[in-house]
């Protein structure tokens, strides 16, 4: 049965940044996407997607990884086409982390951050990490499908510190809205 309800079908979640000053090491952030089941929309993800992986079943997709944030526009590009995804999942969380390989950096020693998710051409949040300025990891967006199977959008970016790996095991967890 259809009905004339629209809800969130495909998303792009678009992250850029300034490179680094000439001889300090490359400002590397990569998006991460973990999705969630049905029976623990807030336990582990079942699966992670990021640099070097997709969905098992290609519904979310990174487009374009930056490690340097040189070029125009946005650096990195991810791809989350929610309308064909699994009704086996309930929920995903989208976030950034800055790899740490290098020392510790956060989002204020990072020049001219910006996040923007979008749905078509209509923008459904943007930020620049400002407000997460001491954190090395930040949740920028979380969509979470309710009972007749629709996709919402809840807008966020809670910072977080920790490398990738910590962070990607942790972004998921209920916060207090």
């Amino acid at each position: 049965m259809s009905t004339p309800n629209k809800d969130i079908e495909k998303v792009e979640v678009r992250v850029k940044w300034d490179p680094s000053e000439t001889g300090e090491p490359a400002n590397d952030l990569d998006i991460i996407a973990a999705t969630y089941g049905t029976e623990a929309p807030y336990g582990s993800p079942v699966y992670l997607v990021h640099f070097d992986s997709r969905s098992p079943d290609g519904t979310i997709t990174l487009n374009r990884d930056s490690r340097t944030g040189q070029g125009y526009g946005f650096d990195e590009v991810m791809t989350l086409e929610l309308d064909r995804l699994s009704d086996a999942y309930a929920r995903v969380v989208v976030g950034v982390a800055i790899q740490q390989r290098d020392g510790r950096k956060t989002f204020g020693h990072i020049g001219n951050t910006a996040v923007q998710i979008r749905e078509g051409y209509t923008s459904l949040a943007e930020d620049d990490f400002s407000a997460v300025a001491s954190a090395t990891a930040a949740v920028v967006a979380e969509f979470v499908r309710d009972a007749s199977g629709s996709w919402g959008f809840i807008p966020a970016v809670r910072g977080f510190d920790g490398d990738p790996g910590s962070f990607a095991e942790v972004m998921g967890n209920r916060s207090d809205r």
